[in-house]
């Protein structure tokens, strides 16, 4: 080996320390893998080629002179999930904190360059204290530097973020802007300001986990799309999830093998809800009709009362919206109007087909909804299936009331096919609140009030509600059996698989934020 060789491997070898053996021990005795571990398992064995390894930070303020450790806070380059590339950036905690100095971000603002040039997926493994404050305003810029890119290539590549350490200050709203962030329960924070922050300005003490941990932001805030209880899981369920997406937004879903018959299944007349509010969970019905165990629920902790996630058809992606009547009914309310709009505008964006299961009673009812803005989020569910040109098949399974019906992928928010179940309704609003609006007098004047008021909610039931009278009008485009379902779906998908549909052109929209 020539002395450039043992040079080379010496600075190899100094580089993949990051911060020496003593910061990797303090890592790992916390529960945290280190960058280059991270990354060894989230990609193919042997894939990882690794960028910009030798960089280091120019800065000789405030004592960053006496050190200058190779890769400066982060490991970037790319290599293949399943055979198919991805770019990735990890934050090596053990040098700096993981902070974001320029030269640390430079290294990332290349990798997401690389990521658009080439059409694939980026995924960043988050560790990071925030900005490095002896860079002081050139760090700003170099975040803001990330920010833009993020903006560009939101909608055309994937964008992945995995929050296993801290992520704070000006590290936070880069993952913010990605399509789906993972966290880590106990390990995996996220908040604009720590906990000695909050006590200075408030005089409240409050744990970094209470402040901006796992459970928190996957359950009320909605930050967070996946919670797991190890790093393993989290980076197992990455790999799961690209799976559903394609490499970007010129490019098909990825499909899978299916040797499936299209058959139809009885077991769905059992699912098939019978009376107009009986409550039961939607999920049972959506993994009856998707392909095996392919569902994989996002943002399962927040916003219950409605079900978004990925799952195949015939071995094709689509991505599914479905109202659960387990809670509040399954009323929209202004987080599930939130939450299932972002999901159809990236189902949309990367051309996955959505799916839409209806049983809704309406929009959520109250002063605390109408003052959170009810209005101005319940719009952007509308707003989100009215824009979407992907392929849209809708099936009512139940109840679809109101505005309500209207923003869960009705004909005319521009479904391609829509479909009932033979026991679904469909009305302005529920049979016997009609029946006491356009019945009251009569109903008031009545020797039996209960009597005739469940005479005629029956009767405007039959007459208004059921979904032949939509179908008269066109507004279903077929009645179908609950066992028929499947095969009904796997057709309708398969025919709308070249469909093209025209907007206006114009620079952007203004949907309600």
């Amino acid at each position: 080996m020539s002395a450039a060789e043992r040079n080379l491997e010496e600075m190899n070898r100094v580089a993949e320390l990051g911060g020496g053996q003593q910061k990797i021990d303090d890592q790992h005795k916390k529960g945290k893998m280190t960058a280059r571990e991270r990354i060894g398992l989230l990609l193919d064995q042997g894939t990882f080629n690794e960028l910009d390894k030798f960089v280091t930070h120019r800065s000789a303020d405030l004592g960053l002179d006496r050190s200058h450790p190779l890769g400066d806070g982060v490991v970037t380059g790319y290599g293949k999930v399943d055979g198919r590339l991805v770019y990735v950036y990890a934050h090596d905690f053990t040098v700096f904190g993981g902070s974001l100095g320029e030269a640390l971000m430079k290294k990332i603002s290349k990798v997401m360059d690389l990521a658009l040039k080439n059409g694939a997926p980026i995924i960043g493994l988050n560790d990071s204290g925030g900005a490095r404050i002896q860079e002081g305003v050139s760090s700003l810029a170099g975040v803001s530097e990330m920010f833009f890119r993020n903006t560009l290539a939101s909608g055309v590549i994937p964008q992945i973020s995995a929050v296993l350490g801290p992520s704070a200050g000006a590290a936070v709203y880069s993952p913010a802007m990605t399509d789906f962030i993972f966290m880590v329960k106990g390990t995996g924070q996220m908040f604009v300001t720590g906990p000695d922050v909050v006590k200075a300005a408030l005089g409240e003490t409050v744990t970094f986990e209470d402040l901006g941990g796992a459970m928190v932001h996957a359950t009320q805030s909605g930050v967070a799309h996946f919670m797991y209880d190890s790093e393993n899981a989290c980076l197992k369920s990455i790999r799961a999830l690209l799976s559903y997406l394609p490499q970007n937004n010129t490019e098909p879903p990825p499909a899978v093998e299916w040797k499936g018959p299209a058959e139809a299944d009885s077991g769905m007349d059992d699912l098939a809800p019978v009376e107009p509010y009986r409550a039961y969970d939607v999920r049972k019905i959506v993994e009856r009709l998707v392909d095996g165990a392919s569902f994989m629920e996002v943002h399962a902790g927040w916003a219950q009362n409605i079900v978004v996630g990925f799952g195949r058809v015939a071995g094709n992606s689509v991505g599914v919206v479905a109202n659960q009547p387990q809670v509040l009914g399954g009323a929209l309310d202004v987080d599930s109007s939130d939450k299932a709009a972002r999901f159809v505008r990236f189902c949309d964006a990367f051309n996955i087909p959505i799916l839409t299961l209806v049983d809704v009673p309406g929009y959520l009812p109250g002063t605390d909804q109408e003052q959170r803005g009810l209005i101005r989020h319940g719009c952007k569910l509308l707003y989100a299936y009215c824009e979407a040109t992907a392929p849209k098949v809708t099936l009512i399974v139940k109840k679809a009331y109101g505005g309500a019906y209207c923003a869960m992928g009705s004909k005319y928010s521009r479904a391609d096919i829509n479909y009932a179940w033979p026991g679904a309704e469909i009305a302005v609003m529920g049979p016997e609140g009609a029946v006491n609006i356009i019945h009251r007098k009569e109903i008031e004047a009545s020797s039996d009030p209960d009597a005739l008021r469940k005479q005629l909610t029956s009767e405007y039931r039959a007459k208004f509600a059921n979904p032949y009278v939509a179908a008269s009008r066109g507004i279903i485009d077929e009645v179908i059996a609950p066992s028929m379902t499947r095969p009904k779906l796997i057709s309708a998908f398969e025919s709308l698989a070249s469909k093209s549909e025209f907007r206006p052109p114009k620079k952007h929209g203004n949907i309600q934020l």
